[in-house]
């Protein structure tokens, strides 16, 4: 697809968009110089642009709706010489969704029919079942006995009740019953309504180097992504990305690809993260019980690193920064320890409730990660220098709004004691220790009310905003959790510090 360097009242066509996405990450271009050239970039359903452009596209939330009011999100072109604003209107709503999900197709331990109505009966919009390496296409039986094993006879007996009549098919095979497993393609037309439900494939990109898990999930596939490896984690990593730009570039269908869980098997650094251009996405909470989230004397939390990778995006590399997401990663549904649905997920303002809307509202960073507080507001207003949120009031709970950010001085070079030491990259031959800043995702302000705001003082390399409940997590997935929000990092693009 050729990009015109001149694109005057040019129309914002989904196509063309999503392979300028695709385009943006072959190139492993980030948010301050773009190569090759930019020309429109909106990933909805259109507008204009009315200047010849080139260089880099970034976008940001402005004037925040409620769920159901007319949103306006603010798009910055910043061309060569000039930077330009135009509003870009939309009925914006808010839609839940979970994108870390696995069922009997990989390592779950239920049928993926009675996962999508476990979600779809508590309110979620939008589910992506990504199981480990594989797509839910074409004849997969499973016997009877393993399916009894993983999640017991209760498993088969619900499944039984629920679907009996319709999708449920067995068969006799070397003696022994099997059970077929239903394609995505048949079952999601008993669940997804316009507007109301959605059903989306993904993958999870089980891929490894030396023997460490390196783990992608890629939703909204119409091809499987097979594992590329790597010589690297990071190598491992830019080219899976790689490899899931190319299928958008060559089918036009976007795709979006986040980095699970990064502290599962200790595999996955901050420099890891901060190093490989391509990434967007993480996982700032993953549900699964085993996953190292808060990290321990030699790593640290996934939230801490995710300022640390901010930090050095931002301010050594001169990328954007990571978005976080906030996923289940649901693997038990009986009853059994461990990963369970209903622990993270996202929740994204879109214009509607399709994959593309969806995908492109969370590259804008129209999106925050939630394991249990819910916001009716997320705005950053770059002209007031203000990042505002309205929470939603429960009753008998209070919450605590840290904005966390890191400032211009926070001491890159520090080498003193007061440093955090954390143990060094495993992929260098280096074994010695890192030491990062206290300063780098620093809380820069608390609020207790329901509309806490943050004013920009001019001296900070970004800002993000954590809201922590005083209500327990109904089922944590560490010891002492409580119901949390996160929003993205603000008021890192060049024409906000202006």
């Amino acid at each position: 697809m050729k990009i015109s360097e001149n694109m005057n009242n040019c129309q914002l066509q989904s196509r063309a968009s999503t392979c300028f996405l695709a385009i943006l990450v072959l190139a492993g271009c980030n948010g301050h110089h773009a190569s090759p050239t930019a020309a429109c970039v909106d990933g909805e359903r259109g507008g204009n642009v009315d200047r010849s452009v080139r260089g880099s596209i970034a976008t940001r939330v402005h004037a925040g709706p409620r769920e159901n009011r007319a949103s306006t999100i603010r798009v910055l072109v910043a061309g060569n010489s000039h930077t330009s604003f135009h509003d870009i209107p939309g009925l914006g709503r808010w839609y839940r969704g979970n994108l870390h999900t696995h069922s009997l197709w990989s390592d779950g331990d239920d049928f993926p029919e009675m996962i999508t109505r476990w979600y779809a009966d508590r309110g979620y919009h939008f589910l992506a079942m990504t199981d480990h390496n594989v797509l839910a296409r074409g004849e997969r039986w499973m016997n009877e006995s393993d399916i009894a094993a993983r999640g017991g006879e209760i498993c088969l007996e619900k499944y039984r009740e629920a679907f009996g009549t319709t999708f449920l098919q067995t068969r006799q095979h070397e003696g022994r019953t099997q059970y077929r497993l239903t394609p995505l393609n048949e079952y999601r037309k008993e669940f997804e309504r316009p507007g109301e439900f959605l059903l989306i494939e993904g993958e999870e990109i089980s891929d490894s180097v030396n023997k460490l898990p390196v783990h992608l999930n890629a939703t909204n596939l119409e091809e499987l992504l097979e594992p590329t490896g790597g010589a690297t984690v990071r190598e491992a990593i830019d080219n899976n990305l790689r490899m899931a730009a190319e299928q958008t570039l060559r089918l036009g269908q976007p795709i979006l690809v986040h980095v699970n869980h990064p502290n599962f098997g200790w595999a996955v650094t901050a420099e890891d993260l901060a190093a490989v251009t391509r990434a967007r996405f993480l996982e700032v909470y993953n549900g699964h019980n085993a996953v190292n989230h808060l990290g321990d004397d030699e790593h640290p939390s996934v939230e801490r690193m995710w300022d640390i990778v901010n930090t050095l995006r931002i301010d050594k590399l001169g990328l954007p920064p990571l978005y976080g997401l906030g996923t289940d990663d649901s693997h038990y549904y009986h009853g059994r320890p461990g990963s369970h649905p209903g622990r993270g997920w996202v929740l994204v303002r879109a214009a509607e409730l399709t994959p593309r809307s969806l995908i492109a509202a969370m590259y804008r960073g129209d999106f925050y990660a939630s394991s249990g507080v819910t916001l009716e507001e997320v705005e950053f207003d770059p002209e007031r220098r203000e990042l505002r949120l309205e929470i939603a009031a429960a009753e008998g709970v209070t919450c605590q709004t840290q904005f966390v950010g890191t400032r211009r001085d926070y001491g890159r070079d520090l080498e003193s004691n007061e440093g955090v030491t954390v143990k060094d990259d495993i992929q260098t031959a280096d074994q010695g220790a890192r030491k990062y800043s206290p300063f780098m995702g620093a809380v820069l302000a608390t609020d207790s009310s329901l509309s806490p705001v943050y004013r920009f003082t001019g001296d900070e390399l970004y800002v993000r905003a954590v809201v922590t409940s005083s209500r327990a997590h109904p089922d944590p997935s560490f010891e002492g959790q409580f119901e949390q929000a996160w929003t993205q990092p603000v008021g890192w693009q060049k024409g906000d510090k202006e």
